[in-house]
């Protein structure tokens, strides 16, 4: 019988091991042991994320698989980033250090195991890898080049054991700047960076490899940069075994967010914009240039049944170094003390001085009941999508956060929230929610205010926003106001602001809070456009609104009928009857009727003493019903 073919196929290598292990052991067996297992524990979850697969271990050895190339190098370079952050909370002599290779090579096929040269120069390359770094292969580089936002530094080809052929290799950089301009660029960086943890007392270490090296430029900054503290906080990777838990670090994001924004003090990036980069490999450099902010907060979250850990480090992109980075773990009945924590050592090291009001405001929980809490994220994840069933859904998690805890202000203000909408979306959206148009207003009042009595910047938006519906425009202002103060950095305050400006015939005065709010919120252009767009209708300069409503459709086709309603007035002020006509008569109106009735129902209020100039009726009677 002929023996059975091989099987063999071309796939991605990553190896991983830990530099100097036997000494580590020989120095500290039980202590080197404990942290094998952690950033072992770290490696293999971080592995299983980028969709790689183990296929071999030993001691502390690992060596994975991937269908990625791409996958692969990112999954190493977040690898060495978190054990970096690790090892500084480690005594020198206790550090492990691990060292990664990267082949792309054909491999033969045995069950589950790989075998043949594919192997082989990956673990080359992992051995003569630096300590905290990755070697790739030249194959594996001609697969990622131009794909990544780390450098690549070509050392050339080399020569490694029981390998016929010099391998041509690549060192992975954060950045894409050579080394030596990198070693010299550091220098003045690393001074400025260790100055301002000196200052701020609140960092007890530093390495001559901490930090990022990617350096924002501030010439190429979408924004220039506030004169205070400015930050912007990227979503938190959730690194818990279930992935269902992703709610819990999107929470906890949001709520550092939430924490740092209410400092006059600082100038904070909306959580709209920064979770755009969620799931998105980015460099802290792209995020500050986009956003224009100097520095970066990431970090991970996990959690089990009974613990929670929590990774953290803010870095300044204009120096590339890290300020402050630690872990905490704790009980998961600790957590909003963990969040304190985490909150205070940014303050810290930022240098923000706190007056006695934020000092109190910040010792004040919305609720310090952790199930009540817990309900609440898993209804906020729901109420996030923004769909009528997304509200269906979180209306009984929203109502069990207040049966936990009566006094929870943002669940109030939450249900209150999704009445009003459902209200003003009424034609598609009561009967998905369960309750009549007719009951929503009621409903909604009362809601908003038991909201009211546990005052939140949320609450108040919502009750602006109730209160243009009503008619009510100085009452809107004022709570628009109220919301404001307490969140300066808040986008929806003064998005809430500016819309009531509006309805009070202000329009001038909106566009101050417009801007301010898409300096915040800069990846959420489309909502903002629009609502310029309104204030420079109301300022009867209609050409320019019409540049404003077209660039939101351009953003976001999706935005409806009131939208396009707008559109159409503007263009019929302009005398281009037939343009307003092709946006009524649009394949996405259904019911041009249903556009009649919106308009009478909400968009009256804009000129109640001269109803005449929105000559919306004129271009609906031109189409048949």
């Amino acid at each position: 019988m002929a023996p059975e073919a091989i099987k063999r196929k071309l796939t991605t290598i990553l190896a991983a091991d830990a530099e100097g292990f036997s000494r580590l052991m020989s120095a500290d067996e039980e202590g080197t042991l404990g942290t094998l297992r952690d950033h072992r524990d770290l490696i293999d979850r971080l592995i299983a994320k980028h969709d790689g697969r183990i296929f071999g271990t030993s001691g502390d050895s690992v060596i994975a698989e991937f269908a990625s190339t791409v996958e692969a190098v990112r999954c190493a370079n977040t690898i060495q980033k978190e054990l970096r952050i690790r090892n500084a909370e480690l005594p020198a002599e206790g550090r492990m250090r691990f060292r990664i290779g990267i082949n792309v090579g054909d491999v033969m096929v045995e069950g589950d195991n790989l075998y043949g040269d594919g192997v082989n120069v990956a673990a080359r390359l992992e051995n003569i890898s630096d300590a905290d770094g990755i070697f790739i292969s030249g194959s594996a580089y001609d697969q990622v080049k131009g794909k990544l936002s780390v450098g690549f530094e070509d050392i050339g080809p080399q020569q490694v054991k029981n390998i016929a052929e010099p391998i041509p290799v690549f060192r992975v950089t954060p950045g894409p700047t050579p080394a030596a301009a990198r070693r010299n660029r550091r220098i003045p960086a690393l001074v400025t960076t260790l100055a301002l943890v000196a200052a701020a007392g609140a960092v007890a270490w530093w390495q001559p490899w901490a930090g990022t090296d990617e350096i924002a430029d501030e010439q190429k900054m979408a924004f220039p940069l506030p004169t205070k503290p400015s930050i912007a906080v990227l979503p938190f990777t959730n690194m818990s075994d279930d992935a269902e838990q992703e709610y819990f670090a999107d929470g906890m994001t949001e709520d550092l967010i939430t924490d740092l924004s209410q400092l006059s003090g600082l100038f904070v990036i909306s959580r709209n914009s920064t979770f755009t980069y969620k799931g998105r490999a980015v460099e802290p450099r792209q995020v500050a240039e986009e956003l224009g902010v100097r520095y970066i907060l990431d970090g991970s979250v996990r959690r089990t049944a009974n613990e929670v850990r929590v990774n953290a480090h803010l870095i300044d992109t204009t120096t590339g170094g890290y300020l402050w980075a630690s872990r905490y773990d704790d009980r998961q009945d600790n957590l909003f003390a963990l969040q304190d924590r985490i909150t205070s050592k940014i303050f810290a090291a930022l240098a923000v001085q706190l007056s006695a009001s934020e000092k109190a405001g910040l010792s004040r929980e919305e609720t310090q009941n952790i199930e009540a809490y817990d309900a609440f994220l898993k209804g906020w994840e729901l109420y996030r999508r923004w769909t009528p069933d997304g509200f269906r859904q979180a209306l009984p998690l929203f109502h069990r956060a207040i049966e936990l805890d009566p006094q929870y202000g943002r669940a109030w203000a939450a249900i209150a929230s999704i009445y009003t909408e459902g209200y003003l979306k009424a034609w598609d959206w009561s009967h998905v929610i369960g309750i009549s148009s007719e009951a929503m207003p009621g409903i909604a009042g009362k809601y908003l205010k038991e909201a009211l009595k546990y005052p939140t910047p949320f609450a108040h938006q919502v009750a602006s926003k109730w209160y243009v519906i009503l008619q009510f425009p100085e009452e809107a202002i004022t709570e628009a106001a109220r919301g404001i103060a307490l969140d300066p950095n808040d986008p929806g305050g003064y998005s809430a602001m500016a819309t009531a400006l509006i309805y009070s015939g202000k329009p001038d005065e909106a566009v101050d809070f417009i801007n301010k709010a898409i300096r915040f919120d800069p990846h959420n252009m489309p909502k903002y456009l629009f609502t310029l767009g309104m204030a420079h209708f109301g300022m009867e300069e209609f050409r320019q609104s019409v540049v404003d409503f077209e660039r939101a459709f351009e953003l976001n086709s999706e935005l409806g009928l009131v939208q396009r309603a707008y559109l159409a007035a503007a263009y019929m002020h302009l005398g281009e009857q037939d343009r307003a006509i092709a946006q009524l008569d649009n394949p996405e109106i259904k019911e041009v009727r249903d556009l009649y009735d919106l308009y009478v129902k909400y968009e009256a209020a804009y000129y109640r003493n001269d109803q005449d100039k929105f000559r919306l009726v004129g271009i609906l009677n031109q189409i048949e019903f």
